[in-house]
């Protein structure tokens, strides 16, 4: 193997840089260990909320994969905006981190010979899925919060399950490398590299890992330094997006996102993920003629708006927040879902499918569970904010429920199937 050699590999020499090594890289891991099951579960909680046991969760069929099926509860009402403003947002901010360990772990990946053991071969597959894994997700995810599909597949589909592929060796590595990193952790400390200039900057002791390097250049920054930039990348990715979350003065610094800026006028001043226009909307299709129909009682029932404006309004304070993690508040006012379920003939519905007047895609109906449809909050909006809903945001009817991804608060609402237990 030695003699066979590839031009290039083994020459640990040729990453000279005196910070690597098994400690610093373990700071980097430790942050990692304690941040990624955040952004796994919050990525998996979100696609629980998108009710995949009403088929309409993407990816649809995902096989052995499905997760546990609950009912997505109601409230907090922030409970969405939280979710995915942390999956998306910690999983920006980790961005800087990521570079930082994969740039102190590259003497690793032109070690040779490729492996000594069995053990080995293990470790370097899931490090190779690994690192693959977590580039492919971050590399995806920061193009769909950009709305950039350059990739010629399905977002969904492909990250969720890049994910799993990341999860099993995320799992796979932890058990190999634990052991070590704690160990590394506990060779130096943390009060002491923080006080050690430049000057003083020493290598580590040459580990069997092979991280540091046989020939140090001198330093020419401290690790208290490295940790400084790496640190400070990861706090200003958090101060230009987490405004798409906070909202209120802080949206406008969320300057990394398409999201956050101004997008209606008036009490309609906030973002619009989809305009009356993209989706097809003409004010011929919302004007006088436009008819809300209630199904799945005895009979439907047909309202008109002027209907629906005199029956009981009730107002709620309630955000929207979409997977792409930006999120705001606003007052609705409208009629309560769980009035329209008893005027339609089902008091206690199991679920109801909302349609839109747009037609096809993700947008044009969504499915909502019981508890989603009683709860006090949940509303057919005919208001925002004391004004009526502009086309863009929905004119004359659409769903608003405590906790619901955005694209299931439907716009543009023309009919509700309420339905009963047992419903085809």
């Amino acid at each position: 193997m030695e003699t066979h050699r590839p031009p290039g590999l083994g020459r640990t020499r040729a990453w000279r840089s005196p910070l690597r090594g098994p400690w610093l890289t373990s700071v980097f891991a430790a942050v990692l260990l304690v941040c990624l099951p955040v952004i796994i579960v919050s990525g998996l909680l979100s696609y629980i909320a998108y009710g995949p046991q009403f088929g309409q969760a993407l990816p649809g069929n995902v096989g052995w994969l499905h997760l546990p099926i609950f009912d997505w509860p109601t409230s907090p009402s922030w409970l969405y905006r939280l979710n995915q403003g942390l999956h998306v947002g910690l999983g920006l901010v980790l961005i800087p981190i990521v570079l930082a360990k994969l740039w102190s772990v590259v003497p690793k990946l032109f070690s040779w010979p490729p492996a000594r053991s069995v053990a080995q071969v293990l470790e370097r597959v899931s490090l190779l899925l690994l690192v693959g894994g977590i580039l492919f997700e971050i590399a995806t995810g920061v193009l769909n919060i950009q709305y950039d599909y350059i990739f010629g597949f399905s977002f969904y589909a492909a990250h969720y399950y890049g994910a799993w592929v990341f999860i099993g060796a995320f799992a796979v590595h932890l058990g190999l490398k634990l052991p070590l990193m704690l160990r590394s952790l506990r060779s130096q400390s943390l009060r002491t590299v923080l006080r050690t200039s430049r000057a003083a900057t020493r290598p580590e002791p040459l580990d069997p890992g092979g991280l540091v390097a046989t020939d140090p250049a001198p330093a020419t920054v401290s690790r208290r330094g490295a940790l400084g930039l790496v640190g400070g990348g990861a706090l200003l990715i958090a101060a230009l997006t987490a405004g798409q979350t906070l909202g209120g003065i802080t949206r406008h610094a969320a300057l990394l996102l398409p999201r956050g800026r101004s997008n209606g006028t008036g009490p309609t001043d906030f973002p619009i993920n989809r305009t009356a226009t993209a989706a097809g909307i003409k004010p011929a299709d919302t004007g006088q003629g436009w008819r809300l129909s209630l199904t799945g009682g005895p009979r439907p029932v047909t309202l008109d708006r002027a209907a629906l404006l005199a029956m009981q309004q009730h107002t709620a304070s309630l955000p929207i927040a979409c997977v792409e993690g930006w999120s705001t508040t606003q007052t609705w006012s409208g009629v309560r879902l769980r009035d329209l379920a008893a005027l339609a003939g089902i008091p206690v519905p199991h679920s109801a499918q909302v349609k839109s007047l747009e037609q096809g895609g993700p947008f044009g109906q969504a499915i909502l569970q019981s508890n989603q449809i009683l709860d006090p909050d949940a509303l057919l909006a005919l208001q925002v904010n004391g004004a009526d809903l502009s086309a863009d945001h929905g004119f004359p009817g659409r769903v608003i429920v405590p906790a619901l991804p955005g694209v299931h608060n439907t716009k543009w609402v023309h009919s509700i199937d309420f339905r009963s237990k047992g419903h085809a």
